[in-house]
């Protein structure tokens, strides 16, 4: 048998279970595929060097590390081509970037429950930059590509993350998820095809169950129509 517990333990109990560690990866994750693909654009003097980047968010992952506040530490991963056109010469880098996110559960008067997400600074982006070729591994120093990419990625997340779809799988409506839940529990409005199926059903079993008067009625009509007027 169940004990009683008082409406704040309920509430806390409620809240720890409604948060948990896929459900808050389920709203980071909508992110997941979302293409990068920047430039080519102009940098540096009379914009003559052009860089573009192409790539694509990935599948965060993460863990719950505090109870109160319940707070959970993800990561996510971002691949990236990255190249630099000189004009004369092009160079290459490919890039597998951590982005690291700290995500509290904040409750609302509103009976909803948001994930509020802390972007990265780009001192706290890890990048793990390969460079193609002797040539690329020279540029990859002159032209600091680690840097570039580091603010590039921080802030292109936390921009993304203010997104309105992003917002919407950040909040879990607590007090729709009732409403729609109770609303199931109430009489169910058959549809039209369900009636008269049901309407059909019971009329040839309400046939069968009096056959036997179906069958007199015919013999009565047979001999009434032999019978002379």
């Amino acid at each position: 048998m169940t004990e009683e517990i008082s409406y704040a333990e309920w509430g806390n109990r409620f809240f720890t279970q409604a948060v948990t560690t896929d459900r808050v990866l389920a709203g980071i994750n909508v992110l997941a595929g979302q293409p990068i693909d920047v430039g080519p654009m102009g940098v540096g003097p009379r914009r003559l060097v052009k860089v573009s980047a192409r790539g694509a968010i990935g599948t965060a992952t993460g863990e719950q590390v505090s109870a109160d506040p319940v707070r959970f530490y993800c990561t996510l991963p971002v691949s990236i081509h990255f190249s630099i056109d000189l004009g004369m010469d092009k160079h290459h880098f490919d890039a597998e970037i951590t982005v690291p996110l700290t995500i509290t559960a904040g409750a609302r008067s509103d009976l909803a429950i948001v994930l509020d997400v802390v972007p990265p600074t780009p001192g706290q982006v890890q990048i793990d930059l390969q460079a193609r070729g002797l040539r690329a591994s020279i540029t990859q120093h002159a032209a600091n590509v680690e840097g570039e990419l580091k603010r590039f990625v921080s802030k292109y997340v936390a921009r993304e993350l203010d997104k309105p779809y992003v917002v919407r799988a950040r909040t879990i409506d607590v007090s729709g998820a009732i409403d729609k839940a109770m609303g199931s529990l109430g009489p169910r409005q058959a549809k039209p095809d369900e009636v008269a199926a049901d309407f059909d059903e019971a009329l040839e079993a309400e046939i069968l169950q009096s056959e036997q008067l179906f069958v007199e009625d015919a013999a009565g009509i047979e001999q009434d129509g032999a019978s002379p007027s």
